[in-house]
């Protein structure tokens, strides 16, 4: 395997009523192959972090069901327009995605996916019974075509140096102070390509009591306005967010945007300082984040047998343990009942290291917000590039 390291009527009514179960909620249950089978799986997330020894726990486990496994990595932007390709071209040779809410929105509007559930779900375990609340809210995001490997609540959290900044800003307002008072020393990058810069582009509405966050054509005008005005003290907007961990750890920015996995996860590689610490603002409500497994129109029927039973080994609170990692999506797990203690010592040992005690209070007692619906999502970005990045200072 290669190894690559680093989302009626009444009488109609009536009618469905005298239907059995089975055809009201899911078909029958595919036939496993009698042989094994080789899988490409694509990963657009960075999710291999995360799944990659589960899925080869699976290989090891079911070796009468899979031959080989093939491991390979894409932008997100452009495996939508290969899947589809191939699919017009009857050459498919991606079986199982890994994605996040981007490469997912675009294959649904391309109508690229294999609709999972119901259609599926006796193949699959009780996903309702089984996942976290917002894990299972996140569900709804994935239109029946993407079903939750992982998730985390993500953010926006501020993350910042203690020996730079002194006076920490709570509020909103305060931070847009500061940065005016400290000009090119925040930064955050360009939402679209960003997950902590989409997490703060979402987390606005709330912090500022914007009419309606889910909305950011008719509801977002204090976001807007603000956005605009934070945009003066501004240097520029990297196109993602590793590229500015570095400049934070290299102290040409003193603070930024981060979620519990980009605070966890380069300190952990040293990238950034292990004494950076981590705030929430006033009003703060998390904007969750997750990854889905999708599966293209035009596999076999055996391939995606052995697919739907791979998600439900996948989702096994003992291969669910594996997502902790060195904290790259913090915490990781979709489903419940799966605590630090089940993960593996080097996990466990990185958490507790470069952890925050905090974040529990904070996961338990902040509200859990999904993001945008995917069209909303695509609207937020655009206005943002065009009205905002795109304004003459």
């Amino acid at each position: 395997m290669i190894r690559i390291t680093r989302r009626q009527a009444i009488g109609g009514l009536a009618a469905v009523a005298t239907l059995p179960a089975t055809r009201l909620f899911a078909q029958s249950k595919l036939a496993l192959p009698t042989s094994p089978v080789a899988l490409n799986i694509a990963d657009v997330a960075g999710n291999l972090a995360l799944t990659q020894t589960a899925i080869e726990n699976y290989a090891k486990a079911k070796p009468e069901l899979v031959s080989k496994i093939t491991f390979t990595k894409a932008p997100a932007p452009e495996l939508p327009g290969k899947i589809k390709a191939q699919q017009a071209a009857n050459r498919l040779d991606i079986d199982l995605v890994l994605t996040g809410t981007d490469a997912l929105s675009a294959g649904i509007a391309q109508d690229l996916w294999i609709k999972l559930l119901p259609d599926h779900s006796a193949s699959l375990p009780d996903l309702a019974a089984i996942y976290l609340e917002p894990a299972h809210r996140m569900l709804a995001l994935g239109k029946d075509v993407g079903v939750v490997v992982t998730y985390y609540p993500s953010g926006p959290l501020l993350e910042y140096m203690p020996d730079r900044v002194k006076k920490v800003p709570t509020t909103a307002e305060e931070l847009l102070a500061w940065a005016k008072e400290n000009p090119n020393k925040f930064l955050y990058a360009r939402p679209a390509n960003s997950g902590p810069g989409r997490t703060f582009l979402m987390g606005l509405p709330y912090l500022l009591g914007d009419t309606d966050p889910r909305d950011p054509v008719k509801g977002w005008d204090k976001t807007w306005t603000y956005l605009k005005e934070l945009h003066k003290y501004i240097e520029y907007y990297p196109t993602g967010t590793g590229a500015l961990m570095k400049e934070l750890g290299e102290g040409t920015r003193d603070m930024t945007v981060s979620t519990t996995g980009w605070d966890i996860n380069p300190r952990v590689l040293g990238v950034v300082p292990k004494e950076a610490a981590v705030a929430t603002l006033k009003g703060f409500h998390w904007v969750a984040d997750a990854h889905y497994m999708c599966v293209p129109k035009g596999i076999a029927d055996d391939k995606l047998a052995v697919l739907l039973d791979m998600m439900s080994f996948l989702l096994t609170p003992e291969q669910q343990a594996f997502t902790y990692d060195q904290g790259y999506f913090y915490p990781g797990p979709a489903v419940k009942d799966v605590p630090i203690t089940m993960a593996p010592q080097e996990s466990q040992d990185a958490i507790a290291e470069f952890g925050r005690k905090e974040y529990a209070d904070w996961i338990a007692n902040n509200p859990v917000e999904i993001p945008l619906e995917p069209s909303s999502m695509v609207v937020a970005f655009r206005r943002w590039d065009e009205e905002v990045a795109g304004k003459k200072s």
